[in-house]
């Protein structure tokens, strides 16, 4: 008898990492032989794209209702338990794991982000609340850990997104650009980025990818505006997110790749695609490390971009999709949830 599972993460709001995600644990979970219900910002669109059941995130007595007539529930993957964006939003996806524990549900924590929790409050749901899954896995050292301190076994796992299939195409000869808003963009760097892009790569078109248009649109269409106010005959475009399958295609038709979010960088890599990473958090910089890839800083006065490029030029394709490809996801912690 297949066994009910409930999804909660960051799911239906149109971002392309977490979907991407998403994609993953369907797809490993139908193998399972899963009944699988997502808790979703956009129900209908989910349950049509994935192939699953989908139910309002917020409708709160339907989602009880779904965790009570479940087997097991897994939040994650991405950040979903921190207090930094908002303790909203920490309080929702605890009381989530809170009613599948309430209903003596099987509970596992998937390739998660734990923290920053900055609150007492917020250490003290969380702690409690992992103490009593049946599973943890999360995907960076840092959270691994804050667990290990808190007397919480966490196996260390890769993002599920190194596991897509992405197919190999003939290039289009453009440079992709994925920027997103951050506290510490500014236009000194946008403006020092549109002297270096068409100046390094000359007569080609200049990709803008939208991954997440609340945040991505905007600073996008800045760049845009830069690089034509100071290069008019420069081609651009800017790719909106909407499919996953679209957006894998047009990354892996670049030469070239500078990318600011964790899973452009993956999905670019994985690709094959010569990738530098704009470094605004530590798990960019990591990868990038990992990778062997150039690090592009936000401060604008720290860059060589000189020296970045000839970096970036020299890059092996096929050693960055060997990396990528080493990165696979282990699906042994969840398959044990259904061995009993």
């Amino acid at each position: 008898m297949s066994k009910k599972v409930v999804l909660s993460g960051y799911y239906g709001f149109d971002n392309f990492g977490d979907d991407a995600i998403l994609s993953v644990l369907c797809d490993k979970l139908k193998d399972f032989g899963a009944d699988i219900t997502v808790l979703s910002a956009n129900p209908s669109k989910t349950a049509e794209e994935y192939g699953v059941c989908a139910v309002k995130n917020f409708d709160i007595p339907k989602l009880c209702k779904t965790i009570y007539s479940s087997d097991i529930l897994i939040s994650g993957g991405g950040s979903l338990l921190q207090d930094v964006t908002s303790l909203k939003s920490l309080i929702y996806y605890s009381f989530v794991i809170f009613a599948a524990l309430l209903f003596k549900k099987d509970v596992a924590i998937f390739a998660q982000g734990i923290g920053p929790l900055n609150k007492k409050i917020s250490q003290f749901i969380v702690k409690n609340l992992l103490k009593r899954a049946k599973y943890v896995s999360v995907r960076d050292e840092k959270s691994q850990k804050l667990l290990e301190n808190w007397g919480i076994a966490a196996e260390l796992v890769n993002d599920p997104v190194f596991s897509v299939s992405i197919s190999e195409i003939p290039k289009n000869f453009a440079v992709g650009i994925q920027l997103r808003d951050f506290s510490t963009m500014s236009d000194e760097f946008l403006n020092s980025l549109a002297d270096f892009v068409p100046e390094k790569f000359p007569n080609r078109k200049i990709e803008l990818f939208v991954f997440q248009k609340a945040l991505d649109e905007a600073v996008c269409k800045k760049f845009e505006g830069i690089v034509k106010a100071k290069n008019p005959n420069t081609e651009t475009e800017i790719i909106y997110y909407n499919s996953r399958q679209e957006i894998f295609k047009r990354i892996a038709q670049l030469d070239y790749m500078l990318a600011m979010r964790f899973h452009a960088v993956i999905a670019a890599i994985k690709a094959g695609v010569k990738t530098a990473a704009i470094d605004y958090d530590i798990k960019v910089q990591k990868l990038a490390n990992e990778a062997a890839i150039p690090l592009i800083s936000l401060c604008s006065d720290c860059n060589n971009y000189s020296e970045i490029f000839d970096s970036l030029k020299s890059l092996n394709p096929a050693r960055l999709s060997d990396f990528a490809n080493s990165k696979q996801f282990d699906r042994s912690g969840l398959e044990k949830l259904f061995s009993k």
